[in-house]
């Protein structure tokens, strides 16, 4: 395993490719999540929303705030659980908007591991608000430790 967070996602990333749409810090158009963290099992990230991630006006698209959540439910899973995930259910709430000039923390955590199954919990928060929740059920496809990764 890495000796701190910021090797192991560097493993991570340089083991699937640094180009995803989420986290990638190679890819262009993407949302690149990143400084990421993990205290007490919970997985948190920055995100800073750009202009064209707008929907209406200058609100955040619901979309895009859900691959927000979607892909810290999976790092949960990477960070907490040394596993990989697919997403098997997502549901999200959106209580209050968030506006594309946020600074957001997307924070995750793994709620159950039963088997092949996680099941785990997300939030985007600005200013210490939650403006947007997600619960989902994740399936396993790779165990990092097995795979070498670590």
């Amino acid at each position: 395993m890495a000796n701190n967070i910021a090797e192991f996602v560097d493993r991570i990333r340089r083991h699937y490719d640094d180009g995803c749409f989420a986290c990638g810090r190679e890819n262009p158009i993407g949302l690149h999540l990143d400084h990421f963290d993990l205290v007490d099992g919970e997985v948190s990230a920055r995100f800073a929303p750009r202009p064209d991630y707008r929907g209406a006006g200058n609100i955040l698209h619901g979309g895009v705030a859900a691959t927000a959540l979607d892909e810290m439910l999976v790092w949960a899973g990477i960070l907490v659980e040394r596993v990989m995930t697919v997403t098997g259910r997502l549901e999200i709430r959106y209580p209050k908007p968030l506006a594309v000039t946020d600074e957001l923390l997307v924070r995750a955590r793994v709620d159950e591991m039963r088997g092949k199954r996680m099941t785990a919990s997300a939030e985007l928060v600005v200013d210490d608000e939650v403006r947007t929740q997600a619960t989902g059920l994740f399936l396993v496809t790779a165990d990092l430790t097995e795979m070498g990764v670590l």
